[in-house]
């Protein structure tokens, strides 16, 4: 069976001979994958999904750290999400990881209500603002709110969860304010944050979060982690992550 398609490339992700298809002219995944695939943590026992899944490196990734008993992919972009489960079978991983083709905005109408005990997501970062944008660019799906909003996307986690279930989110510091509030909203209370810097002299680009449903309020803001050094190489913690994941 011919797991490629043109264009595509298989990777190899260096962990447990994991292999991952992805397609250049559309999308790669990042550092901002790794970093919450490495955030996020889940039990053995316990079940997760990935809203917004792409090509299901975060899947992969935390079912190879973690191996839960199932790892969930919810991508609304049917070529994409073929991919995904391509990339699952070329693993033989089809009992473990399932990859949906549906809208992240009522998807727990048909994976389930209160049925998760973590929830993990890498959205898009940017507001529509002004500009043109096609509506059916995959690179524009990927960084702007064209599909979903953060309220629609953090009110399915919370539906998503059961109580005292874990939402895993990496998202731009700027939009902290608004993100708190739409997990407040919610009934999901933040608990860890920690600010990703790209070099110590630098202000943080992103930001890593977990909330839990129906929490306590007690928050912890972890140290900084700062991602290269001053001569351009990663630092030892991002290192040390890029060997966990």
């Amino acid at each position: 069976m011919n797991l490629l398609k043109n264009g595509e490339r298989i990777d190899d992700l260096q962990i447990k001979n994991l292999k991952i298809i992805q397609n250049p002219s559309w999308f790669c995944f990042g550092i901002d994958a790794v970093l919450l695939s490495d955030f996020a943590y889940i039990r053995r026992k316990e079940k997760a999904v990935d809203l917004g899944t792409g090509t299901g490196i975060i899947p992969l990734l935390t079912y190879a750290k973690y191996n839960p008993i199932e790892v969930a992919g919810v991508e609304i972009q049917e070529e994409v999400a073929d991919m995904a489960r391509r990339s699952v079978a070329l693993n033989s991983l089809e009992d473990k990881i399932k990859i949906y083709t549906m809208d992240i905005k009522n998807c727990f109408e048909y994976i389930g209500i209160n049925c998760y005990d973590v929830v993990i997501s890498n959205p898009p970062y940017k507001k529509i603002s002004t500009g043109l944008i096609n509506p059916k660019d995959k690179k524009a799906i990927s960084r702007h709110e064209i599909l979903i909003s953060l309220d629609e996307l953090i009110y399915s986690a919370s539906r998503l969860l059961k109580v005292k279930g874990r939402f895993y989110m990496i998202h731009r510091p700027e939009r902290l304010n608004e993100i708190i509030l739409c997990l407040n909203k919610n009934k999901l209370v933040p608990k860890r944050l920690r600010f990703i810097h790209p070099y110590v002299s630098k202000s943080p680009r992103m930001v890593l979060i977990e909330a839990s449903k129906s929490g306590g309020d007690f928050l912890k803001i972890e140290d900084p982690l700062y991602v290269y050094n001053d001569d351009g190489s990663y630092t030892d913690e991002i290192l040390k992550i890029y060997g966990r994941c």
